[in-house]
C-alpha cells in the first residue's frame, strides 16, 4: 500500500511517498509564508479598473493577487481571503501568492501533512525517513541533473517554464525513449508542476516522434496534465496545475535557505553519538541560522551546540558531529 511519510523538520516539512518499500514521490514545504488553506483578513491595496482582479496585503506584510473580487470591493477596504496558490520565487522575481474572497472562518495555512490528508491519501508522521531516499532526491534537485542509462536530464527552472534538456551517447531515437521513464520519475520526485518543456533529440521520422509521444502518454498516465505532440525539433511542452513551489524550484531560487535547512536536518540525525553538537558550515549558512531555529534544534536534540564557519566548505557541505566536553 502506498503511504506518505512526513518529517516535520526545523523550517521545513518533508514528505516521501513510499510504495513497495521505494520512495516514488517527494514534497517539501517551508512554513511561514502565505500558503494554500490560509483564510485571513487582508486589505485590498489595488484593483484593476473595471475588472475582478487586484492585490491585497496580509497582516504579516506579504502581498497576494486577488481574483473574483466582488463589485463593491474598493481599495483600502478589509477583505477576507483564502490563499489558493503559494508564492513562487524565481531567479529575478517572485510571483505573488494567489487568493480569492471567502466567507469561511479564518484559519491557519495547512501544514504539509494536513494538505496531504485533505486529498484522502494515507499519511504517517515520522522522526526520520527509513531510507536515504531524501538525501538522494535532494542531491539530484540541488544539481539539477539526473542520469539514466545512456544519457542525462538537465533541469533548468526559468520564469517561463522548467526546461529539461535530454543529452547522451545513444542514437537519437533510443536516447529519447530512454529519457521518458527517467523524466516521469523526476516529475514525482521533484514535485514538478506548471509549464515544463522537454528538449528531446531531433527525430526526423514522424513514426519515431509518435513512438516517443506514446511512451510519454503511458509513463505520465497517472499525472494530470496536458501535453503537446513532439514537434519536428524534438520539443514537447507539458502543462499541469501549479499550486506550490517544487523542490527543484525552492532549491534553485534559494540555495542558501535550502542548504541551511539541510544542515539542521543533519544535526537532528538520531544516529549521532552522545555529546555536544558541533555544526560546521560555510559562513553564508551560519549567517542564515535563525535564533528560533537553533532554539528548536536545542530542544529537539537536548544538546548544547557550537557553530563553526569554514569558507572552504561548499554551500551544501555543512555537517554536524557530536563532540565530547
Amino acid at each position: 500500500m502506498a503511504e506518505w511519510l512526513i518529517e516535520e523538520g526545523i523550517g521545513e516539512d518533508r514528505a516521501l511517498l513510499y510504495e513497495d518499500g521505494h520512495a516514488i514521490a517527494a514534497r517539501v514545504d517551508w512554513p511561514g509564508r502565505l500558503a494554500p488553506g490560509l483564510i485571513a483578513e487582508a486589505t485590498l491595496v489595488a484593483r484593476v479598473a473595471g475588472g475582478s482582479r487586484g492585490r491585497a496585503v496580509f497582516p504579516g506584510g506579504e502581498e497576494a493577487l486577488v481574483d473574483r473580487l466582488p463589485r463593491e470591493a474598493s481599495e483600502g477596504a478589509p477583505l477576507r481571503l483564502e490563499i489558493i496558490r503559494s508564492a513562487i520565487t524565481e531567479r529575478n522575481r517572485t510571483k505573488l501568492a494567489h487568493s480569492r474572497p471567502s466567507n469561511a472562518p479564518p484559519r491557519a495555512a495547512l501544514r504539509l501533512r494536513e494538505a496531504l490528508d485533505a486529498t484522502g491519501v494515507t499519511t504517517r508522521a515520522v522522526h526520520r525517513f527509513p531510507t536515504a531516499d531524501w538525501d538522494e532526491i535532494w542531491a539530484d534537485a540541488w544539481s539539477g541533473m539526473i542520469a539514466f542509462g545512456g544519457g542525462t536530464l538537465d533541469f533548468s527552472p526559468t520564469p517561463a517554464m522548467t526546461l529539461v534538456d535530454v543529452d547522451g551517447t545513444l542514437d537519437p531515437r533510443a536516447l529519447a525513449l530512454a529519457a521518458v521513464p527517467a523524466f516521469a520519475e523526476a516529475v514525482l520526485r521533484f514535485d514538478l508542476a506548471g509549464s515544463v518543456g522537454i528538449d528531446f533529440p531531433t527525430l526526423a521520422a514522424k513514426a519515431d516522434r509518435k513512438l516517443v509521444d506514446e511512451a510519454l502518454e503511458a509513463a505520465l498516465s497517472g499525472w494530470p496534465h496536458e501535453r503537446t505532440a513532439m514537434n519536428g525539433f524534438g520539443f514537447v511542452q507539458i502543462v499541469s496545475r501549479l499550486e506550490r513551489p517544487s523542490l527543484l524550484h525552492r532549491i534553485a531560487a534559494n540555495r542558501i535557505g535550502a542548504a541551511t535547512r539541510l544542515l539542521l536536518r543533519r544535526a537532528e540525525d538520531p544516529a549521532l553519538p552522545p555529546g555536544r553538537l558541533l555544526l560546521t558550515c560555510h559562513p553564508a549558512i551560519k549567517a542564515r541560522l535563525r535564533s528560533d531555529w537553533l532554539d528548536a534544534l536545542a530542544r529537539r536534540t537536548g544538546r548544547a551546540m557550537e557553530i563553526v564557519s569554514d569558507p572552504g566548505l561548499a554551500i551544501d557541505g555543512g555537517f554536524a558531529q557530536a563532540v565530547q566536553p
